[in-house]
């Protein structure tokens, strides 16, 4: 475990190198991130809860592709290295860079695909991943960044799945639990099956059950900007940015709960736990630039907790 802490604030970060996921995140409130009781920490399987990191796909690959990649990719199913160095502790900030390289990565790549061993030996599609963590008495910053390191563009998704942890267990109160600031994003809603409606100025709740949304930005809005509600009466607010080769790009966000019925059916979270998190999750998806050889993508979330 990666451990970070800002001694000057007491504010602090505890780091799986397995899949750079951040399980734990520390501020004056308490702890800010939900990890599954039932969640694998033994490298057998992506770790359910704190802010997994998803990348180059989201979701399952399309299903005419004949990709074999598993859900949301490599990069939460490998282990990460501390580029050397990089851990830190200043009056500022204390922080920790960690990367992967594609010729490390030797889960979750599946087959009939760019990503695949067998393609990325030509030399055709590989990338460097690096993602810098940093904390401090206000907020902790998550950067990821693509490198690509290959001789051809290539596609990409890119999120970070980040599990607020709910206080008093309570999820299901729109009073305690929301998302709020999506108004003008244009939804897809993948448990109804329907997109196209426009999010109103309600905040998002987990009222009707699963909820399984992805909010892509309006026309002009690079940045999100989401307010939390975390239960207790306490909210925290997380704003997220991307860029492709140096320019911004519009950031999406997702919203997800598995309800009491999506709980059960997963080995690897707690029957009753849906009531104890809400993710919020920011992410550069959808119909995007290609990323070219040599050039850099960054997604950015801030969490001021």
């Amino acid at each position: 475990m990666i451990d970070i802490v800002h001694s000057k604030s007491g504010s602090s970060v505890s780091i799986h190198p397995f899949g750079a996921t951040i399980i734990s995140y520390k501020s004056s409130g308490g702890e800010n991130l939900f990890v599954s009781r039932l969640s694998k920490l033994d490298g057998s399987k992506a770790i359910r809860g704190g802010i997994p990191i998803v990348f180059p796909i989201f979701g399952p690959p399309p299903k005419d592709s004949g990709s074999t990649m598993p859900q949301h990719g490599f990069a939460r199913n490998n282990m990460w290295k501390v580029k050397e160095g990089s851990q830190h502790d200043s009056d500022s900030h204390a922080g920790v860079t960690l990367t992967l390289d594609l010729a490390d990565a030797s889960k979750g790549r599946g087959g009939n695909n760019i990503w695949s061993e067998s393609e990325a030996k030509t030399g055709a599609t590989s990338c460097q991943l690096i993602f810098e963590v940093k904390v401090d008495n206000e907020a902790l910053s998550t950067t990821m960044i693509v490198q690509n390191t290959g001789s051809d563009a290539f596609d990409f998704n890119c999120l970070l799945h980040t599990y607020y942890a709910v206080e008093g267990k309570a999820a299901q109160d729109p009073k305690q639990c929301y998302a709020k600031g999506l108004q003008g994003y244009s939804i897809i809603d993948k448990v109804r099956g329907v997109s196209g409606e426009i999010c109103g100025e309600d905040p998002v709740d987990l009222t009707a059950g699963a909820v399984d949304s992805v909010y892509m930005a309006p026309e002009g809005k690079m940045a999100v900007n989401v307010e939390v509600g975390v239960g207790g009466g306490r909210t925290v607010k997380m704003e997220a940015f991307g860029t492709i080769d140096d320019k911004p790009v519009p950031a999406s966000c997702v919203v997800w709960n598995p309800s009491a019925e999506g709980a059960a059916g997963m080995g690897d979270f707690g029957d009753d736990q849906y009531q104890e998190m809400i993710c919020v999750e920011p992410g550069i998806l959808g119909d995007q630039p290609a990323l070219g050889p040599g050039k850099k993508a960054s997604l950015t979330q801030l969490i001021f907790a």
